[in-house]
């Protein structure tokens, strides 16, 4: 769709160069430009803003998800300088904020995952919830408890708007703070279930979901792996689990939750544990 729309402004050396992927989030666009092509990148966004109609801003996004906070910079291209939107996935309707709050249109499919392994009244802990998205679409479809953390406040501040958005099934409590922190005052051993959806921190942040597990929960352990076939990422993703964690764990499942650069994928594995 990307090449498409600018047929008429690149030469096809120039779209060959160009990274056909980008994000389209409600009524914002976000681009990622070759170096090469920075020097045209109001005419790209020009021409976005007028092909995709339902969309009024067009982003660059100058830097990586980074920081703490995990945001990135992006620059006005085309349109409203406006980085807010609504965003509808599976039924649920969210508030988000492109630059102050994680946020990836691109874990949708894992999103409907977890959401359909949750089981009414169970009791899960979310450690990196952004704005509430896994959270939300879990209790959206089952009567359970979600414990949202982030420690950025305005995605715990989108993520209590969204809970309000949504008619829930059951309750998701939005806790802004420090993950390590919250589960060391508040939720030991609490949880049924939990989410680490800090591929980046996993290792760091691991002893503090086998605290907030049950003897017996399942951990939901996200990693970035480096695998020259596809196919062994998964594997490899469970001897890296199997080599950093102090707990005996069983296996339950891993995959490929998507690529996020060449021969390096973003991964989760399914482990059950025993306290």
């Amino acid at each position: 769709m990307l090449k498409k729309a600018l047929e008429n402004v690149l030469t096809e050396k120039e779209s060959d160069e160009l990274i056909s992927a980008f994000d389209q989030i409600g009524e914002i666009i976000i681009v990622r430009i070759p170096d090469s092509l920075l020097s045209k990148k109001k005419i790209i966004g020009k021409a976005l803003l007028d092909e995709v109609k339902i969309v009024r801003s067009v982003f660059y996004q100058a830097s990586a998800v980074e920081g703490d906070f995990r945001t990135r910079d992006l620059e006005i291209l085309a349109g409203e300088d406006n980085t807010e939107t609504e965003y509808k996935e599976f039924g649920c309707k969210f508030r988000v904020d492109v630059k102050n709050a994680f946020f990836s249109p691109r874990l949708s499919t894992e999103r409907e995952r977890i959401a359909n392994l949750i089981q009414d009244g169970e009791i899960v802990t979310n450690m990196f919830a952004g704005v509430g998205m896994f959270s939300i679409m879990a209790a959206k479809r089952k009567k359970c408890t979600v414990y949202s953390l982030d420690i950025n406040p305005i995605a715990s501040k989108l993520c209590e708007t969204n809970i309000a958005l949504n008619k829930l099934a059951g309750d998701v409590i939005s806790i802004n703070g420090d993950a390590a922190k919250i589960i060391k005052e508040q939720l030991i051993d609490k949880s049924d279930r939990t989410l680490m959806l800090l591929p980046e921190r996993s290792d760091e942040f691991l002893q503090s979901a086998i605290d907030t597990t049950k003897d017996g929960g399942i951990i939901h352990y996200y990693s970035h792996i480096h695998a020259d076939k596809k196919i062994d990422a998964g594997k490899l993703s469970e001897q890296h689990y199997l080599n950093v964690t102090p707990v005996k764990s069983e296996i339950l499942d891993s995959k490929i939750v998507r690529a996020v650069g060449p021969r390096y994928y973003q991964t989760v594995v399914d482990v059950k544990i025993s306290k």
